[in-house]
């Protein structure tokens, strides 16, 4: 089965969609069109129906684009860090209150949580 790959861009408002396998371009309104006008592109031109060939699509979005989204993932797993981090710290306070006598629902009222939080953090020490 026969492979093709269709090269997105955005130009202006359009999609602008480029399959090289068979040096033909066309274009799409809306990003949810592209892998439609690119089937309907190859199916036209190859004389193939859908289920006779594969499609890759290949979005390639400008440069500052990307930087944003791969500083948007070191943020996340940051982010994702630092909240394992407060959890810990979380279940540190639960703790030392505990083992001073202090019952779960007056440190759940002593820290600002919830009885429940309270009872999780002390069950997942």
């Amino acid at each position: 089965m026969k492979t093709y790959h269709a090269e997105v861009t955005r130009d202006g408002k359009f999609w602008l969609i480029r399959v090289p396998e068979i040096g033909r371009s066309t274009q799409a309104l809306r990003y949810k069109d592209v892998a439609t006008m690119a089937s309907e592109l190859i199916e036209i031109m190859e004389d193939l129906r859908g289920d006779e060939y594969d499609l890759h699509l290949k979005v390639r979005l400008p440069d500052s684009v990307t930087d944003h989204q791969a500083r948007a993932e070191v943020l996340r797993e940051e982010a994702q860090r630092k909240q394992a981090e407060a959890a810990a710290e979380h279940r540190a306070a639960v703790q030392e209150l505990l083992a001073l006598g202090v019952s779960q629902r007056e440190a759940g009222e002593v820290l600002g949580m919830s009885f429940q939080r309270v009872s999780q953090l002390a069950k997942s020490s």
